[in-house]
């Protein structure tokens, strides 16, 4: 596979993220290719291995206006989308827009807010727009959502539903830093202190660019075959509660596309596919019994069992 270095915005947008974010270049990429491909991204792991670090550095790297959203049990959808206020002044009432309308926005903690803040989020990371009052506002674009989650078993959580789940174009979980790069994190600088220092690698209109350069990346009809054939299995075999949608199909192509832009390629191979497909496959899936399996688990045996075209 070509070296990403033939696009040189973005591989110098990687190497200065990898160096914030230590050991974890494949996560920063599949972050990477989910906003390429116009996506959103949820992140579940445990506290304090860098999910809000992420967020805050794809923001910086790329120039867009970031807003945190720290979610709670006691917040109201109107803490997200804002509220109408009435002034005196003018007798009437003025709207005072809430943090959604930002470009990148980091819901930390979603599973911490009840449904119904929740779906407020999810309405409007689908709609790309928020109706309040009888009035539809437009969301500023380009539009991300950055959503970390505690795992379930932590106390307090309100898990997200397979269907505000099936919204996010990827999944991925960070996990703990090798050896190496956790040494070289406590020796090394604040990194709040590393992201404030750097300067945007791309701007937002050449953000949008590369976004509709993803859309143009070529996909084969063998690749379309392959991509069907993953789908038809999970429908079919007994593994699985329920198989991938037809959007998951979609999703699967668009963040392929977007991984091979990456990658420097104006085409779509097998081995794009199943770059993404961990990040992008098992939250939409549901395994059958009791064996809990993993996204790396559930991708590989979906590679396994369907061959390459």
């Amino acid at each position: 596979m070509p070296s990403s270095d033939n696009n040189a915005p973005l591989a110098g947008l990687i190497r200065q993220a990898g160096g914030v974010i230590l050991g974890k270049e494949r996560q920063i990429r599949l972050a990477l290719a989910c906003l390429v491909a116009r996506g959103h991204l949820l992140i579940e792991d445990l506290p304090g291995v860098g999910k809000t670090t992420l967020a805050q550095l794809l923001a910086r790297l790329l120039g867009l206006r970031f807003q945190r959203i720290q979610f709670t049990s006691d917040m109201l959808p109107a803490d997200i989308i804002g509220v109408s206020v009435f002034d005196r002044a003018s007798s009437r009432f003025v709207f005072h827009p809430g943090p959604i309308f930002s470009q990148l926005i980091l819901a930390d903690e979603v599973n911490r807010a009840t449904p119904k803040t929740q779906s407020a989020l999810l309405e409007a990371m689908e709609e790309g727009q928020v109706t309040t009052e009888g009035m539809t506002r437009p969301l500023p674009s380009p539009f991300f959502v950055i959503a970390t989650q505690n795992p379930s078993h932590q106390i307090g959580t309100f898990p997200l539903p397979e269907s505000q789940l099936d919204r996010f174009l990827m999944k991925i979980e960070l996990g703990y830093p090798d050896r190496e790069a956790e040494r070289e994190l406590l020796g090394g600088a604040d990194r709040r202190t590393m992201i404030a220092g750097l300067t945007p690698a791309l701007t937002p209109d050449e953000l949008e660019a590369l976004q509709q350069a993803a859309v143009r990346v070529h996909v084969a009809d063998a690749i379309i075959d392959y991509v069907q054939a993953l789908v038809a299995h999970t429908r079919s075999s007994s593994d699985y509660q329920f198989g991938l949608s037809p959007r998951a199909a979609l999703a699967l192509l668009a963040a392929a596309r977007a991984w091979a832009l990456l990658g420097g390629r104006g085409h779509v191979l097998p081995e794009d596919i199943q770059a993404v497909l961990p990040a992008v496959a098992p939250h939409r899936l549901r395994c059958s019994g009791q064996i809990r399996r993993s996204a790396g688990q559930i991708a590989a045996a979906l590679i396994e069992a369907v061959p390459l075209p």
